[in-house]
């Protein structure tokens, strides 16, 4: 049988037959004449972004925005591009408040007791904004400090809290708080020997840790005038400089040493009026001065079970009330929000775990199917196994900031520094006597 090809067909054939070198003739050039190669035109399509590739560049990014709303990030975070929440829900806000006697508004708590709450306030006064996150940061390295946080800040007391969080969410959000992927970071210029000397005379360390360095940077005064509020905001905001050579690109850091409100307006870092040559020296110092391994801290022995009796009232009084009630309060008396150990927050479903009262804490909590369960039974595996629950993760918290998190438990107090083993003590000698009132 004989097969047949229709006449469009043949023409199409042969256009392409036609078209391809060998069926060309060669062009005659005038001796000593120069020949430009045209542009391929494949090299202009790879440069323009593919629509496919954009569609799910911006699908990711709204995601990341949708879960950063989810984990009410703007409960501690300005900049998050989702608007300051009321200050029953702003965490940071609220403290700040407090502490700079602009609370209760319109009088609606007496003197004494913000008198009381003004002492007493110590964790959670301030927050680093999400602010050109950018700008500065790589994409990478957040993502991953998303899932893996540590101690970036030394001088604040919290730290970014271990949610739950997966790979995909959190390049999601990574994508969302850094939108543009940063471009090819620049090879490291710079004398470290003047760099270091540079970090010395600017006064750096006044508020910058930089652990790991054999030996340390001297510590001399900031030579720009600040004023208490701005010097008190600055050390408490001031990241370990160990942790640039993750968080930073070489030009981004010189950039930012050179003038830091051009790439965050709202920067607790001062303008320290360095030359382009003082800023590369410095910077190429931080990223490539030799450190010693990182050091986590070991986790503390557990303490005996007191011998002396422990009531009801001296556990609320020197930790629920003290450290636990901002997480697990009672609902009525916070308009309804439990906080994200009882009712749910910050990316956590309700729990129900109040420890506002005995019977409360004698309720127990909601466990992954929605049944009630005992605070104070004992878990049943893991490195904690025995352990009543209630103080399993308070000795869980113990273990995150050690680098030994405890699989399926999520240490507390929630983004804070453990308890004391003392105070932990305090907890479990109180469950072994019987739970007394």
């Amino acid at each position: 049988m004989t097969s047949r090809i229709s006449l469009p067909l043949a023409l199409c054939l042969l256009a392409v037959l036609l078209s391809s070198p060998a069926c060309k003739r060669p062009t005659k050039r005038r001796p000593g004449a120069e020949t430009k190669a045209k542009p391929a035109a494949i090299r202009s399509v790879a440069l323009t972004p593919q629509p496919a590739q954009a569609r799910a560049t911006a699908a990711l990014v709204a995601r990341g925005k949708q879960l950063v709303a989810q984990y009410q990030c703007n409960r501690c975070h300005a900049g998050s591009g989702h608007g300051t929440p009321p200050l029953a829900k702003n965490c940071v806000g609220c403290h700040a408040e407090i502490l700079a006697d602009r609370f209760p508004p319109a009088g609606k708590v007496k003197p004494d007791v913000v008198a009381k709450w003004k002492r007493e306030i110590v964790d959670l006064t301030m927050a680093p904004s999400l602010t050109s996150t950018g700008a500065r940061v790589r994409r990478a390295w957040l993502a991953k400090f998303l899932q893996r946080p540590h101690d970036l800040r030394p001088k604040l007391s919290a730290t970014m809290p271990r949610f739950v969080i997966d790979a995909e969410a959190a390049r999601a959000i990574a994508a969302y708080l850094a939108p543009q992927a940063a471009p090819a970071t620049s090879a490291v210029e710079g004398d470290l020997r003047h760099g270091r000397a540079v970090l010395a005379a600017k006064g750096c360390m006044t508020c910058h840790t930089f652990s790991g360095l054999p030996s340390p940077v001297d510590a001399t005064q900031i030579p720009v005038k600040l004023s208490a509020e701005a010097t008190t905001r600055g050390i408490m905001l001031a990241p370990d400089l160990r942790h640039a050579r993750e968080r930073l690109r070489y030009d981004t850091l010189v950039a930012w040493l050179r003038e830091p409100t051009k790439l965050k307006r709202d920067s607790a870092m001062p303008d320290l009026k360095l030359s382009a040559a003082e800023a590369r020296d410095a910077a190429a110092f931080i990223l490539r001065a030799y450190l010693a391994p990182a050091k986590l801290p070991t986790v503390p022995a557990r303490l005996p079970l007191l011998k002396r009796a422990v009531s009801w009232a001296e556990v609320e009084k020197k930790l629920f009330k003290r450290i636990c009630w901002h997480c697990h309060s009672e609902p009525a008396y916070a308009r309804g929000d439990g906080g994200p150990g009882n009712t749910g927050g910050f990316g956590f479903k309700p729990r129900g775990v109040n420890l506002a009262s005995y019977e409360a804490v004698a309720s127990g909590r909601l466990d992954d199917k929605g049944e009630r369960e005992s605070l104070f039974r004992p878990l049943a595996s893991g490195p904690l196994k025995g352990v009543p629950r209630i103080a399993a993760v308070l000795l869980a918290r113990q273990r995150e900031v050690s680098g030994k998190p405890v699989p399926g438990l999520r240490g507390m107090p929630l983004g804070l520094p453990p308890m004391s083993p003392q105070d932990i003590q305090l907890v479990e000698s109180w469950v072994a006597q019987g739970r007394p009132r």
